[in-house]
């Protein structure tokens, strides 16, 4: 009997797919509904880990159900290529970026291919490629000129050793997640888009998708819409005035100090003489923490006094102004009102600074207000005319009162700001603008587009703060397209976040040249069916890709405003000491290395069977063991002789297809796997028929592609290809449960597990329970008390 070899079959079926071109996606297939079936395109790293298996090899298994099922699956791959680790990397190895990215690429998409999944390669994309890059400069200048694009001074995380700006999770405990140096806060001119102009349409319109309840929630968060008011403070002697934004105006008579935060623009101009020294060491310190830092409930609070004072508009007292690290900027106001007996950042503040805590808003029942602060509704006290109220019922009357007096104004404030989309570095796609020193900045004209990335020798970032671009003399001069005068390119580059918001409307039009891709084509796919990827991108990619879907809606360029119709995010596998795989901990399994072992089908459906999708797992060493002798079993089934006489396996068998399908196409490929694998044991302790061996493979065939391939066509010698079979159609007749598992327990622990007839009524199964060898062991000579029966599940005898 010829022996069951993986190494020998799998590279054989992915090359007899490839040439046959299996999984190329006609725009139309007659008698098929178009399925767009998206995940998240790889960084070119320059090497295929489990994480990346576990990414591409496990949704395949649906993406290969969906065809089976009569769908036309659009499944297509790329490269997310630009950004700061290829160029970190470059610099290491001492290779051009362009060079280390392209092996890359090409070391990878044979990795790729060496999983099975089903990917349309035609259809592939590098965000590298001038071509693909042309029109992300082109959507660049459409949100220009609609005023979403545009360039002012903001305040900045900056990486003192990558010299580059970073986003805001780009930074964990202060530091750059690159290369652990300490992160400064810095004011810098940056291209921004206005992603703040969408705030509201972006947590409106989640009601739209079926994405996961996380998700939704994480980018609810994220732009954190609140509804209160806006309070001015006046100033002494001053024309001035402190505005400050907060949800609990009930709260006001509570104020016991301002705080601003260490950029607001007041800072330096109320700042008495005798405080200047201490307020700009403070300021300095401030600069080297991350906004995250600052905002840390865990981080202890720092302030300084400015020595200044403002007017309580409620009550006419006077209170201290100070200034505070957990106070940001480009939040609200930049200021907020102080109310330390019911805020608990400002209880903590007060209680270090010995500043006064004054209760104004009582709860119903005991409070210890020495030990922290009360941040609900109560009943208000020490509150002049408006003390013995609720604090819901004269929220509003406060603010009525104050606006009269111009002194407060209903306002709706959110904490997303906009997008820093510069990057002071090498390896990223040129912003296609001009500055000339007479006109100002000016677009790049769309017919010079793409504005190419030039090669340079010396791509190293700058000691000055500006990308290695500013060095690319002959790139570098260009004329001004107003007058003709002498101009500079923009020597930033794009964040990287900005290529992998568009890249899947690409997909469908790929090799377009005129258009970013074709609207009748558009239209045939889009907005996505599925988009699966990792939590991770919960608040930067997915918020991005909305907000340049909506962005592309309202220019008229796309008919849709929601890219991803169900989202459905993986987990990650850990290693076997249940931790996050990393060299230094020596627990990264080598995915080239399991499939010289066990081939590629033993791995894709070992990583399947660990676990939930959702929830990933550890690999379990010793684990694939058991998958890789089921799919051993399978072609020793395939050589035995088949029944040519009909069975009882038919009910256990339709039963299967029922559960199998429902399984994946909810991505619980884990019991799917687990059905197969009863379903194989039921095969060998039975007699099955061809017919019935035969739709065993094609339940099979998404989970093990080449596998079940080199049976149904080198072994039972079907000469159309299994991948083009239909997946199989159950009875419904022959699904009906005759028989159940009815759980015996003894003072509510499981004893046993008895097989009885569906609707058994309550006599029939305490007959059967007690005849049952295990419970008269443990039932004898002890009294039956209670007995606690639920029909076709569970009987309880309290002895």
């Amino acid at each position: 009997m010829i022996r069951y070899n993986p190494s020998k079959i799998e590279e054989k079926w992915q090359k007899y797919w490839e040439t046959r071109k299996f999984y190329v996606a006609g725009d139309k297939v007659k008698g098929k509904d178009n399925f767009y079936f998206l995940v998240e395109f790889p960084y070119p790293s320059g090497d295929l880990h489990i994480g990346h298996w576990y990414r591409y090899s496990v949704p395949d298994i649906l993406a290969r159900y969906l065809r089976m099922r009569g769908k036309n699956v659009m499944y297509p791959i790329g490269f997310d290529a630009f950004g700061l680790p290829a160029e970190n990397a470059a610099i290491k190895n001492q290779v051009q970026p362009a060079d280390w990215t392209k092996k890359n690429i090409a070391y990878m998409t044979e990795q790729l291919k060496s999983i099975g999944a089903s990917f349309d390669w035609s259809r592939e994309v590098k965000t590298i490629d001038p071509e693909y890059y042309k029109w992300t400069q082109w959507i660049f200048l459409q949100f220009y000129k609609k005023g979403l694009a545009y360039r002012a001074k903001t305040l900045v995380n900056w990486c003192p050793k990558d010299k580059t700006v970073l986003a805001n999770e780009q930074v964990i405990n202060g530091k750059c997640d690159r290369c652990g140096t300490e992160v400064i806060q810095k004011e810098l001119f940056q291209w921004m888009f206005k992603i703040t102009e969408y705030a509201d349409r972006l947590i409106d319109d989640l009601e739209k998708v079926d994405w996961p309840e996380t998700a939704k929630i994480a980018q609810q968060n994220w732009i954190s819409r609140s509804r209160g008011s806006e309070i001015h403070f006046l100033l002494p002697n001053s024309k001035e005035v402190i505005k400050v934004f907060t949800t609990r105006a009930d709260t006001l008579y509570g104020a016991t100090y301002l705080v601003l935060a260490p950029e607001h623009p007041l800072v330096t101009k109320l700042t008495k003489d005798d405080y200047l020294d201490k307020v700009n060491k403070y300021l300095e310190r401030v600069k080297r923490k991350s906004e995250l830092e600052r905002t840390s409930l865990e981080k202890e609070k720092t302030g300084v006094f400015t020595g200044a004072y403002a007017v309580n508009p409620v009550n006419d007292e006077k209170i201290p102004i100070w200034i505070a690290d957990y106070v940001l900027g480009q939040y609200g106001t930049g200021a907020v009102m102080a109310v330390p007996a019911h805020d608990e950042r400002d209880f903590e503040f007060a209680k270090k600074y010995q500043l006064p805590i004054r209760i104004v808003v009582r709860p119903q029942g005991a409070w210890d207000f020495a030990k922290t602060a009360f941040v609900e509704d109560g009943v208000l006290v020490d509150s002049g005319d408006f003390t013995g109220y609720s604090s819901a019922d004269v929220r509003e009357e406060i603010v009525e009162k104050l606006s009269k007096k111009k002194l407060a104004y209903r306002k709706i404030n959110y904490k997303l700001h906009d997008w820093v989309l510069s990057r002071q570095r090498y390896w990223g796609v040129p912003i296609p603008m001009i500055h000339c020193h007479h006109c100002g900045y000016l677009p790049v004209p769309e017919k010079e587009l793409p504005v190419k990335l030039p090669r340079l020798e010396d791509y190293k970032p700058s000691s000055d703060g500006r990308s290695p671009l500013a060095k690319a003399g002959g790139w570098l001069e260009v004329k001004c397209p107003g007058y003709g005068r002498e101009g500079e390119r923009e020597t930033d580059t794009m964040d990287t976040f900005v290529d992998s918001s568009w890249y899947f409307l690409r997909y469908t039009d790929p090799k377009n040249k005129k258009v970013f891709a074709d609207p009748a084509k558009m239209k045939l796919w889009l907005p996505a069916d599925l988009y699966i990827g990792g939590a991770e991108h919960n608040t930067m990619h997915l918020l991005y890709s909305r907000f340049f879907t909506k962005a592309l809606f309202d220019l008229k360029l796309l008919d849709f405003d929601e890219p991803f119709t169900v989202r459905k995010n993986g987990g990650f596998i850990l290693g076997p000491d249940g931790q996050k795989m990393s060299k230094s901990r020596g627990n990264v399994i080598d995915p080239d290395e399991q499939v010289k072992k066990y081939g590629a089908d033993a791995v894709r459906m070992y990583l399947a069977f660990m676990g939930p999708y959702e929830f990933g797992g550890p690999w379990k060493m010793g684990g694939i063991n058991g998958v890789s002798r089921f799919l051993s079993r399978v072609w020793m089934l395939a050589q035995s002789p088949k029944s040519k006489t009909k069975n009882d396996l038919e009910p256990v068998l339709h039963r299967a297809i029922k559960k199998i399908g429902e399984d994946i196409e909810n991505m619980r490929f884990n019991t799917a796997v687990s059905e197969l694998m009863k379903l194989l044991n039921v095969f060998e302790g039975g007699d099955p028929t061809m017919k019935d061996f035969k739709i065993f493979l094609r339940l099979l065939a998404p989970l093990a592609p080449h596998l079940t391939e080199e049976i149904w066509t080198s072994v039972l010698k079907n000469k159309k290809s299994i991948h083009l079979e239909g997946w199989p159609k159950y009875d419904p007749g022959l699904i009906v449960e005759s028989m159940v598992n009815l759980v015996v327990q003894l003072n509510g622990k499981t004893r046993a597990v008895i097989v009885l007839p569906l609707d058994s009524d309550e006599a029939k199964a305490r007959t059967a329970a007690l005849n049952n060898e295990k419970i008269k062991k443990h039932i004898a000579g002890k009294e039956i008390k209670k007995m606690i029966f639920i029909k076709n599940r569970l009987i309880n005898f309290v002895v």
